[in-house]
Parts: structure tokens; sequence; C-alpha cells
């Protein structure tokens, strides 16, 4: 399992003594001997290498990787060029399109964002090859959580957007007054209509942004 390094390490170099960190890091690691797991290893944590902690301006809040072969590449709601566009983001590229009037691109990438300070974070880092959250509870909840807490902690404006409810129950622990947070039903087919289409979720984090004097995120991915 790759490591974390820079500023997310400093803030979360506790975590990696605690015992359940080095039950998690042992069980993660036999599973990639044992099984066929997503993202790649290496790719675990890309979230926190693309946006270091000093940089991050949004937050956007998935559950697990994608769990089919290629997808995953340790951003959530992303898949790497050449791979079909997942369901979820065909809605969140829809709503974008609708909201700000961004062209709908061919691929899901969507790492352009992640390198202008949208952490793209699962709250499960791990998955097994065609089962669906079969890494919740083993620990990588606690470790996300202690990640949310310390982006709570940063004493400027942050946009958390959180779609779903296991995201929006992560609100709690989001007391700073110094950040917004924008709720609305996952984008996936099965709940986008119940109001996530409209919600404007991006227009509304520039909104905020530019009113606190930070720089605007450029959305639009290009092919």
């Amino acid at each position: 399992m790759a490591g974390i390094n820079g500023d997310w390490y400093e803030a979360l170099k506790g975590e990696f003594k605690k015992p359940y960190y080095r039950k998690l890091f042992d069980t993660v690691n036999q599973e990639y001997r044992t099984q066929q797991i997503f993202p790649p290893a290496q790719d675990i944590f890309n979230a926190f290498h693309l946006t270091p902690l000093k940089d991050v301006k949004v937050v956007i809040l998935g559950q697990d990787p994608y769990h089919n072969v290629g997808q995953a590449h340790g951003l959530c709601f992303s898949v790497q060029k050449g791979v079909k566009i997942p369901p979820s983001l065909v809605n969140i590229y829809q709503e974008l399109h609708d909201d700000l009037g961004c062209t709908i691109p061919h691929h899901g990438c969507l790492t352009k964002w992640a390198q202008q300070g949208v952490l793209m974070l699962n709250t499960v880092l791990t998955v097994r090859a065609h089962q669906a959250n079969s890494h919740h509870g083993i620990g990588w909840e606690e470790f996300t959580d202690a990640a949310i807490m310390a982006l709570n902690g940063q004493d400027r404006p942050i946009v958390f957007i959180l779609w779903g409810s296991p995201a929006q129950r992560k609100a709690q622990m989001l007391t700073n007054p110094n950040h917004l947070i924008l709720k609305a039903p996952h984008p996936s087919p099965l709940s986008a209509y119940r109001g996530f289409f409209g919600s404007r979720p991006f227009s509304k984090t520039n909104q905020f942004l530019e009113a606190h004097g930070v720089e605007p995120i450029d959305w639009q991915i290009e092919d």
C-alpha cells in the first residue's frame, strides 16, 4: 500500500500509529495479495497526492471506488480515459451542462478538478472486483473521517459537496462556520431525479469561492 506524503502526511500521521490503521494496513495488503482489488495499489491515495491539504477549495465525497476492471484510479466518480463513463458521472456531466453550460466531454477523467483544489475523496478507498462496498467497515471510514476533520479545522472557506445519504452523514463533523455545505441526492440513476438535477452545485460553489476572494474552479473537462 503506497504512502501519503506532504502536508496530508503531517495532518494524518497520528492515524498511522493507531491500532485500527495497522489492522487496516495488514488487511488491505492481504487483500491485494489474494484478491483482485481496485484501484491499483499505487493509486489508493491519489486524491491526497493530487490535491494537497493547503490547496483544497472543494471536497466531493463519494462512497467507495468503482468495482469493475480499469475504472477506479483513486478519485471519486472519476475513471481513466478510454473507460466508458459510468452512469453517475453521466448525470454529473448533465447537471454541469445545465448549471454552467459546460460541454459534455467524451471521457470521465476528472484529474483537472483535483489539480485545481477539488479533493475527490471516497469514504472507503479500496474495493474487491465486482463487489460494491466490499471493504466497508475494515477501517477506511475512520481514516477518511480523520481527513474530513483535518479539513473542518482549516481556517479558510471550503465547500463540501455531499451527494447521497452516506456522504451527508458526514455533515455532523463539519462544524466550522467558514465552510459551505451543499447537500443533494446522489447522482446515481436511482436517485438523481429526486433533486440532484437542478441542485446547481457547481455555480453555487464558484459563487461562494468568489465571494470569499478565492479563485473559482474551471469545471470544464476538455476532451
